[in-house]
C-alpha cells in the first residue's frame, strides 16, 4: 500500500518507498543507524494516517509507516507533516518511537495570538496582556516556574533508550549541557519515560510570543537506579527558531526558562 496522501503510482516498491520517506524528512540523519540498516531489508510495507490537526494557520498529521522486513519481523516508523516551517511549506519528520512524535508534534506552534490565554498543563492559566507589556505576566510566570510537578506514576518503556539519551544530549545547544559523565552512565539505559512538565506560551519581546516547553526524559539503567534529563524546548531566540537546551536538574531547568522568559 502506499502513502495514503500522496499521488504516486499505487504499485510503487517499497525499496522507492523508503528511499522517497527518508529522502523528504529533515531529520532522517538523526534515525538510529540500526534503524535505517533494517529497513534495507524491507520486503512490503503499509501507510496510515494516524492523528491530524488542522486550524487556521497550523496543518499538522502524523502518519504510521509499517514495514515487514526479511527476517519475519515489522519495523514502524512515524512520520509527522506540518507547515510550521517559516515559509508555511510542508515539512516531514520522522521518528522510530510514536512517543516522539508525539513530543515532536506538541513543540510545533499553536497558531493562537500570543494575547490569547493558554491553559497551562497543570491546570492553571496565565492571562497575557494586550498591551505588551507583559511585566505582570513574567513575575506571573515566575511564580509557576517554581511550583513542584505533581507526581506522576512512570511507565518505563524499552525502546532503544540508550539510543534515545543520545540523541536527547546531541540536540542540546546550551553551553552547561551534561558532560561525559552523564553521557557514559546513559550508556547503561535499558527503558525510558517521557513526561511533558510544563507547557507555555508567553511575550518575550514586544509584538512575540514565544512558546516554552519542559520535559523530564527518565531513564532506568541496568544498575538498578534512575537518571532524569530536563529537556526545554522555547522559541525565545533572536529569530524565532526553535532551541533545545538540556539539563541534569529541575531547577536549572526552571531557572533557565525563567532567564528566557525575560529577554527582551
Amino acid at each position: 500500500m502506499n502513502d495514503p496522501r500522496d499521488p504516486h503510482d499505487p504499485y510503487e516498491t517499497t525499496e522507492t518507498h523508503v528511499e522517497r520517506l527518508l529522502g523528504r524528512a529533515l531529520n532522517s540523519f538523526d534515525l538510529p543507524d540500526t534503524t535505517v540498516e533494517r529497513l534495507e531489508t524491507a520486503l512490503a510495507h503499509s501507510s496510515a494516517l494516524h492523528s491530524s490537526h488542522h486550524s487556521a494557520s497550523l496543518h499538522r498529521s502524523t502518519y504510521r509507516h509499517t514495514y515487514l522486513l526479511a527476517d519475519g519481523t515489522a519495523l514502524t516508523l512515524w512520520e509527522l507533516a506540518h507547515n510550521a516551517g517559516r515559509d508555511g511549506s510542508e515539512h516531514h519528520e520522522l521518528y522510530a518511537e510514536e512517543a516522539e512524535a508525539r513530543l515532536a508534534a506538541s513543540r510545533l506552534p499553536t497558531g493562537l495570538d500570543p494575547g490569547w490565554d493558554v491553559e497551562r498543563a497543570d491546570g492553571l492559566d496565565l492571562d497575557l496582556d494586550d498591551d505588551g507589556d507583559g511585566d505582570g505576566d513574567l513575575e506571573s510566570l515566575s511564580a509557576l516556574l517554581v511550583r513542584p510537578i505533581p507526581a506522576q506514576p512512570r511507565m518505563y518503556v524499552s525502546d532503544n533508550s540508550a539510543d534515545h539519551a543520545r540523541r536527547v544530549l546531541r540536540r542540546a545547544e546550551n553551553a552547561d549541557r551534561p558532560g561525559e559523565a552523564t553521557a557514559r552512565r546513559l550508556r547503561l539505559a535499558f527503558a525510558h519515560h517521557i513526561t511533558q512538565a510544563f507547557g507555555r506560551l508567553c511575550p518575550v519581546e514586544s509584538g512575540r510570543g514565544a512558546g516554552f516547553t519542559l520535559y523530564e526524559h527518565a531513564f532506568l539503567l541496568l544498575d538498578g537506579s534512575e537518571l532524569s534529563l530536563w529537556e526545554v524546548e522555547h522559541t525565545a531566540t533572536p529569530d524565532g527558531r526553535h532551541m533545545c537546551e538540556v539539563y541534569e536538574d529541575e531547577r536549572a531547568a526552571r531557572d533557565a526558562m525563567e532567564h528566557r522568559s525575560r529577554v527582551r
